[in-house]
């Protein structure tokens, strides 16, 4: 990940250390245990350790490595750890030699998440004028829609958008496939393709 060796921590964290900062319930302890085999804090990148300065929105950022039992993300475990840790993380999620990239928007909690590719290689760059930055470049990197030019607040409302534009194009799809009705398949046809030319301008 192109950081100092006195930035990596390389610690395992209990998976209990998460359940007693959150109190959780006993079904979502189970699916922990269930779906999750190891978490080890990789790196701590901070102002002592790479002399980035740190803002009030942002005093650290960590790298989480989750192993996980399934091919699959759980986000509400994510959310989980997210809500025990105040700090950003750049999670690695592992499963066997495959490997996921994840991140959150955390503003007053986890606004949403940023996944990669399954083994898809990502260049991050933890460089910047202090950490609030460095942070705001790693999550643009997981935004495929993100013009250089664009700011991040810019980048991320047009990626809200287009997952929202996403959402709705599915849910008239399939609406579409139901309706029986002639005129009413028009309309749905015709509300389908504006929503769809609409989602391509955005992807543009």
């Amino acid at each position: 990940m192109n950081l100092p060796e006195n930035a990596k921590i390389e610690k395992f964290l209990p998976k209990n250390h998460f359940y007693n900062k959150v109190f959780l319930n006993q079904k979502l302890k189970d699916e922990f245990v269930r779906l999750i085999k190891k978490i080890t804090w990789k790196y701590k990148i901070s102002e002592e350790i790479v002399g980035i300065k740190k803002t009030d929105k942002v005093e650290e950022i960590q790298v989480f490595e989750v192993e996980l039992k399934e091919k699959q993300v759980p986000e509400k475990i994510l959310k989980i750890i997210d809500k025990a840790i105040p700090y950003p993380i750049l999670f690695v999620a592992k499963y066997g030699e495959d490997w996921k990239y994840i991140i959150s928007l955390k503003e007053n909690g986890v606004k949403d998440y940023y996944y990669s590719e399954w083994n898809e290689d990502i260049d991050f760059d933890f460089n910047g004028v202090d950490l609030e930055k460095v942070y705001q470049k790693l999550i643009k990197k997981f935004i495929k829609t993100a013009g250089e030019e664009e700011s991040f607040g810019q980048a991320v409302e047009k990626d809200a958008k287009i997952k929202e534009l996403e959402k709705e194009v599915e849910k008239l799809e399939n609406k579409l496939n139901k309706e029986k009705q002639f005129n009413r398949k028009v309309e749905l046809n015709k509300e389908l393709n504006n929503k769809k030319q609409e989602l391509n301008k955005l992807k543009q």
